[in-house]
């Protein structure tokens, strides 16, 4: 007797049906074909085991399984689930009439309890653009899988669910969750505000254009100044996530097996924060079996570098195609998987190896040749590619204990948002193109020109301050976003003048330390 059943292969982010053909004969042999890794052939013992566990028996049967398209390669113990049903189907144990309504994703445990797997959101949209009636997944995917609407999702405990729910002795009712409720009610709940920071106005300004603008930012100052409390509420000022960004986002977590059982949608913009000892796998994604790195898991939000130059060169070297295209195409000799990148990065570094050079409490005790060595671990390509570099001082106890709380952050939001619509309704009719740190040059000659009095402002200050060629259009852009916050339609001269104090790195005395 021949069977089908329905699953799905994962590679990327990118779902293609899977036919599950179980043939049975005489004999007592069992045969996988269809490009299966190690984990699928070794479903045979976990469904033998799960089966004896469960009052039934594999049959003494010749078994041949195809997995279709034998040409892609099929990862994971997913299939588990779709192959235990298409062998008792075959069997005569499970009732077959509606089985190619319904695709089936799930790994076993020995018990026969369905385990969670990972990519349950971009299979569930497979399915519903393969026109199932419906998608079966463990109890633990299901909120991420039934957001998907116009499918029925049904979440099952164990393979005996499943069983009695093809045969009709047991009725299950689809998981129906209201995600625009759920979505829109968790996104300004955030556990971090601009408030609780004291001082540091200026940071908080750079901070406020980078959020307006999607530009990138750097910031150089001593330990404890309070560069890394001041990024982690960055996340708290930028525009909200779209439901069209809530969803791509969801799927790369959904991928990277990093959605909760509770969670349905991400909500809020991603903050990622990885350890400086990070590799290069880890930060933009690959492996034996291809899943989403740190950049690709900070897609529409926040990826955060602390102590910057203590990352390996190599490592640091790799963010600069993913920063120009927002994308990341992973290359090897088995598979080739491309994952969306679009990012704000933030990072944040020392001005010296011991982290006070220039600072008036503390004396700085590295040579010139040190001083120079860390700082050229930054490449100026990498630099390049970031807006806005401010300094940052750490606040005295003496100031520090009589300020007042600062601008909350939904205050510092409103105005962002503003912007954000301005740059919106600006930039409609280019593809791909939302935000000023996005324009291109011939965008920049259109949206940015500078009057006269700004021109040679900007020229004065480049030779003055010895600003390098790369800070030019990088100013421009800075500036527009100026102009947008104070809701301007030029670029005028204040809003030159504040973009130019945002190039603190090509500064000539910065620049003789080795940048």
């Amino acid at each position: 007797m021949l069977v089908k059943t329905y699953c799905a292969a994962v590679n990327g982010l990118d779902v293609n049906t899977v036919t599950c053909e179980v043939s049975m004969s005489r004999g007592v042999q069992f045969h996988l074909t269809g490009l299966a890794d190690t984990a699928v052939k070794e479903s045979y013992d976990r469904i033998k085991a799960a089966l004896v566990n469960n009052g039934l028996k594999m049959p003494s049967m010749d078994i041949t399984i195809n997995l279709a398209p034998a040409d892609i390669k099929k990862e994971g113990s997913g299939y588990d689930l779709p192959l235990a049903i298409g062998i008792l189907a075959a069997n005569g144990k499970v009732e077959s009439e509606h089985l190619e309504q319904y695709m089936l994703v799930g790994e076993l445990g020995l018990d026969g309890k369905l385990q969670p797997i990972r990519g349950a959101l971009p299979i569930a949209i497979r399915a519903r653009k393969e026109k199932f009636k419906g998608l079966i997944v463990p109890q633990q995917n299901i909120r991420e899988a039934a957001v998907v609407n116009n499918l029925e999702v049904y979440g099952m405990e164990t393979l005996m669910d499943v069983v009695h729910f093809f045969n009709g002795t047991t009725t299950y009712e689809p998981t129906i969750i209201d995600t625009r409720r759920e979505f829109y009610e968790q996104q300004n709940q955030y556990e971090l505000d601009f408030s609780d920071v004291r001082g540091q106005e200026s940071v908080k300004r750079a901070l406020e254009v980078a959020a307006a603008g999607g530009h990138n930012l750097i910031m150089i100052g001593p330990p404890g100044s309070g560069k890394s409390m001041l990024a982690k509420r960055l996340p708290s000022i930028l525009p909200p996530l779209s439901l069209a960004e809530s969803l791509e986002t969801t799927q790369i977590h959904s991928v990277a097996g990093k959605i909760s059982r509770d969670t349905s949608l991400i909500s809020q913009r991603p903050f990622r924060a990885p350890h400086h000892t990070i590799s290069q796998v880890a930060l933009v994604g690959g492996g034996n079996n291809p899943q989403p790195g740190e950049i690709s898991l900070a897609h529409n939000g926040v990826l955060f570098l602390d102590e910057m130059p203590e990352l390996s060169r190599a490592v640091l070297e790799v963010l600069r195609q993913p920063l120009e295209d927002r994308k990341i195409t992973i290359s090897r000799a088995k598979y080739n998987v491309e994952y969306p990148s679009s990012f704000m990065l933030i990072a944040s570094m020392n001005p010296c190896p011991c982290g006070y050079y220039g600072d008036p409490t503390h004396n700085c005790v590295c040579t010139p040749g040190q001083i120079q060595r860390y700082m050229n671990k930054i490449s100026g390509p990498l630099l390049d590619r970031i807006d806005i570099h401010c300094e940052i001082q750490a606040v005295p106890f003496s100031e520090l204990s009589q300020m007042q709380p600062g601008e909350p952050s939904a205050t510092i939001r409103e105005r962002v948002i503003r912007a954000r619509k301005i740059q919106e309704e600006r930039f409609k009719n280019f593809k791909g193109i939302h935000c000023n740190a996005m324009m291109t040059e011939k965008m920049l000659h259109q949206y940015a020109e500078p009057d006269t009095a700004s021109l040679d402002m900007l020229r004065m200050a480049m030779e003055k301050l010895k600003l390098s060629a790369r800070a030019y259009s990088r100013i421009l852009k800075v500036a527009r976003t100026i102009a947008d916050l104070e809701g301007s339609e030029n670029v005028l001269s204040q809003h030159i003048a504040e973009a130019i104090g945002y190039r603190n790195l090509d500064r000539g005395d910065w620049a003789e330390r080795g940048i």
